[in-house]
């Protein structure tokens, strides 16, 4: 069976439309309807010839697969360090300082992220490749409420 490119769009653009078991359920009927396998599927469609196996067995047993979706990708820092944010905290409390003109309630910490790192592998016992990167380390001062910046100095105005 051949089918014409504008069909082949459409399918296509249709699946799209849908995500998970439903792109699924969407790709098993549209194979099964056209009496497609799955070679023909990825070469008319470009879907996944692993997808297209998993949408036919749901289809066929009718038990949805469940994604492992949000066990994909990085752990945050504080999985593998569930102290770490702690004692960050801990350490940029000692440094910080309100604004001078009392304009805002952020806490302006007078710390560079290079310089919190130093402090966790001196005063706190961690090793230099057990710690995020400097940038991490920024990120998390961030999260938590600290900016880095530098604080200026109240100045007698001009006359």
């Amino acid at each position: 069976m051949e089918l014409s490119p504008e069909v082949c769009a459409f399918i296509r653009q249709s699946a799209d439309a849908f995500s998970g078991a439903q792109r699924r359920s969407y790709m098993a009927r549209a194979v099964e309807q056209l009496g497609l396998s799955q070679h023909q599927a990825r070469r008319y469609f470009g879907w996944a010839r692993d997808t297209v196996r998993k949408a036919l067995h749901e289809a066929r047993s009718g038990i949805t697969c469940q994604d492992a979706t949000s066990g994909r990708g990085r752990k945050p820092a504080e999985f593998y360090l569930p102290h770490l944010l702690d004692d960050i905290r801990a350490i940029a409390q000692d440094h910080c300082q309100t604004d001078p003109k009392f304009q805002t309630a952020r806490l302006y910490c007078r710390l560079t992220a290079a310089e919190v790192r130093g402090q966790l592998i001196q005063r706190k016992g961690y090793a230099a490749d057990q710690l995020p990167s400097i940038q991490t380390i920024g990120v998390k001062l961030n999260a938590l409420g600290f900016r880095l910046r530098k604080v200026a100095k109240c100045r007698p105005q001009k006359k």
